[in-house]
């Protein structure tokens, strides 16, 4: 059976990432380090035989993927599908001033209950529903070739989740580094997980934060 090997990136860092306050769906565009990571990564990715390249149309997501766009000449697709989880009136916050102000969603968002949602926001069933179902659409386009999907952390999170069997309120053990590349193997039964977190071609360290 034909399969489709899948990139999937998490985006440069922004200025929110370092201070820890929730993205969700708002429109963070990449810092100074982002950037850099974006060409970084777009370097690495330059001589593989990318058939597209899909990104959440978030422009932190979509400048990382414009970048290694033009290091390919890979198609570039806006793909609503591939935006981070929902936070609701969660997003503009800090994880601190959650767990200040609203105790009780910080508690059910920290103990990863999969039914949560901020109020305006998604659950993690939700998200991973809509994740396993932009993936399998994107990747059942493109049998034997190679994609690139360019996201956010929550959405890599579910990735890594849908393809080594992990439940979603198992406690996160992998990273999440912005601009890693991360590769996976789609076929119609599902993903299989290949290589994960690799940033060699990042020489200072990366952030990893949970959501962004």
């Amino acid at each position: 059976m034909q399969a489709t090997r899948l990139i999937a990136i998490r985006h440069g860092e922004t200025a929110w990432n370092v201070d820890t306050r929730i993205q969700g769906h708002l429109d963070i565009p990449l810092n100074d380090t982002g950037l850099w990571q974006a060409r970084q990564v777009a370097r690495a990715l330059a001589s593989e035989p990318l058939s597209a390249i899909y990104a959440s149309d978030l422009q932190r997501a979509h400048t990382t993927a414009r970048a290694i766009a033009e290091a390919t000449g890979a198609p570039l697709v806006a793909e609503r599908g591939l935006r981070e989880r929902s936070f609701g009136q969660l997003e503009g916050r800090t994880f601190a001033e959650i767990e200040a102000e609203l105790p009780e969603q910080a508690r059910r968002w920290r103990q990863r209950d999969p039914h949560f949602a901020p109020e305006g926001g998604e659950t993690l069933v939700q998200l991973r529903e809509r994740i396993a179902a932009t993936t399998h659409r994107l990747a059942a386009q493109h049998t034997g070739g190679l994609v690139v999907l360019v996201a956010h952390g929550g959405v890599l999170d579910v990735l890594y989740r849908l393809a080594t069997g992990q439940e979603l309120q198992a406690p996160r053990t992998w990273q999440l580094s912005n601009a890693a590349i991360n590769r996976l193997l789609w076929t119609p039964e599902g993903l299989t997980l290949v290589g994960w977190a690799d940033t060699q071609h990042l020489d200072t360290a990366t952030r990893d934060e949970t959501t962004a």
